[in-house]
């Protein structure tokens, strides 16, 4: 019944609301500010190498690292599989244009939560969408809302897709167990998961400014050999692409597994442009002026998308393995770097969806504790962040157990209302961020680097930084 509940939901949510609001908002945010994911996206690239304003709080690099964790994960490698086996190739066009509509609802969200961030006792900053909800509407119920939801999408939906992936993508050898591996795997994952995040989030910024960068240049180095050495199917993959994506009769036959509902799903997934995740981080981050974690975090969605995303789509599909509905999800995958590099593609994909899973599940904490702290309006303590902790760790032991279906539309339901929350909010509070940008815009044109005060956009709410 809970399975039926949910692939329901999962069916009304994507099919009809968050389709048309995910990419209006994208469109109307491309258009109020004048397309900044393509007029800006050089600029991006260059503050995200400043090192940060002062010595509290997170560098933009670093908060660069801890949203790439939590968005590039199990949706980069598993999802991408899922999604053009259900949907077929053209579910790869909708999830490009899913991204780059969505990094300008990602530029506005991470700017306003530059905003209105707030300052804690140590000097450091923090904040999210619940803070600006509180800030800028002055609606403390619905910022709590939010934060529930944001620790329901990320400490549990997430967290349980991502354990549950790494679980899963132990099937391909011969030990795998149905009744033992994933136990095994659970509990294993649950402790180092556990002795990870008892760290805290500067822990977390570390671990995460490591493994990022290498996974990430490793995982796109084989995926482009994969490409290379099949390099006569890169026409036909690219009009399997864009033949299947306008293929309206067969979308419209049957809309609940077509190309756009599982390329905006998937691609959503992946990336979290407008969801209201990725502000967690950008609040924390140390910077002159709140555009500068605008542009990072917008260059966090062309890196989890358009290249981490599209390397797993190209190697799927110049592979040579064909897609069908048996290999939906890790099997696609281990199978297409098989066929190429022999059992090291096999055992190089399940290392590299652990290393991708396991960032994810601790930059996913990182959201879910900052929930944790608006909840409390203050930081929360010992006990009951040591009871949250413990309870996160039993999640992902949880999740190993799951079934497939039930893990992916749990998660996808849960991330989908916390998108209808953060969506509405950031379009009815969008006129601070795009005056923050002529701000900074203009400062750039008069050769100064970008420092913002609050009156230069004449910002009425009360801030604790920018005044």
């Amino acid at each position: 019944m809970f399975a039926q509940i949910i692939n329901t939901l999962s069916d009304l949510l994507y099919s009809y609301i968050l389709i048309v609001l995910l990419l209006g908002t994208g469109i109307y945010f491309t258009i109020r500010t004048k397309g900044v994911q393509f007029r800006m996206l050089r600029e991006s690239i260059r503050v995200v190498m400043e090192p940060k304003d002062n010595d509290d709080g997170l560098s933009s690099f670093q908060a660069l690292m801890v949203s790439t964790a939590s968005r590039v994960g199990t949706g980069n490698i598993a999802g991408i599989s899922t999604a053009i086996c259900i949907g077929g190739p053209g579910a790869v066009f909708w999830m490009w244009l899913t991204a780059i509509l969505g990094s300008a609802s990602a530029f506005i969200e991470s700017t306003l939560a530059q905003i209105y961030k707030r300052k804690a006792q140590d000097g450091t900053c923090y904040g999210g969408p619940a803070y600006y909800i509180q800030a800028a509407l002055k609606k403390r119920w619905l910022g709590g809302v939010f934060a529930v939801f944001l620790i329901l999408t990320y400490m549990v939906g997430f967290n349980m897709v991502a354990s549950f992936n790494i679980a899963d993508s132990f099937r391909t050898y011969s030990f795998f167990n149905e009744s033992t591996t994933p136990v095994i795997i659970g509990v294993i994952l649950a402790v180092i998961f556990c002795i990870c995040i008892f760290g805290g989030s500067t822990q977390i910024s570390k671990i995460t400014g490591v493994l990022v960068p290498v996974m990430g240049i490793f995982y796109l180095a084989v995926a482009l050999f994969i490409v290379i050495t099949h390099f006569n199917l890169i026409p036909q993959m690219f009009i399997s692409i864009f033949s299947s994506a306008f293929d309206f009769q067969a979308i419209f036959g049957g809309f609940t597994g077509s190309c756009i509902m599982q390329g905006i799903k998937r691609g959503l997934f992946s990336n979290e442009a407008g969801v209201g995740s990725a502000p967690n981080a950008a609040a924390s981050a140390s910077v002159s002026h709140p555009v500068k974690q605008g542009l990072v975090q917008m260059l966090s969605v062309f890196i989890d998308t358009i290249l981490i995303c599209s390397a797993t789509s190209f190697m799927l599909l110049c592979s040579g393995v064909a897609p069908s509905d048996a290999l939906k999800g890790m099997p696609w995958v281990q199978a297409a770097a098989a066929e190429t590099l022999g059992s090291f593609g096999t055992t190089f994909i399940t290392i590299a969806l652990f290393l991708f899973a396991f960032t994810t599940l601790i930059g996913n904490y990182f959201y879910a504790e900052m929930g944790l702290g608006y909840l409390c309006d203050k930081k929360p303590g010992k006990k009951l962040l040591t009871v949250f902790r413990l309870f996160a760790t039993v999640v992902v032991f949880g999740g190993a157990l799951m079934e497939f279906s039930v893990a992916w539309a749990t998660a996808d339901v849960i991330m989908g209302f916390l998108a209808l929350i953060n969506l509405p909010v950031i379009i009815i509070l969008s006129k601070p961020a795009i005056r923050c940008l002529r701000d900074y815009a203009n400062q750039k044109k008069e050769g100064k680097n970008p420092v913002f005060k609050a009156a230069d956009i004449q910002l009425k709410d009360k801030t604790d930084f920018w005044n």
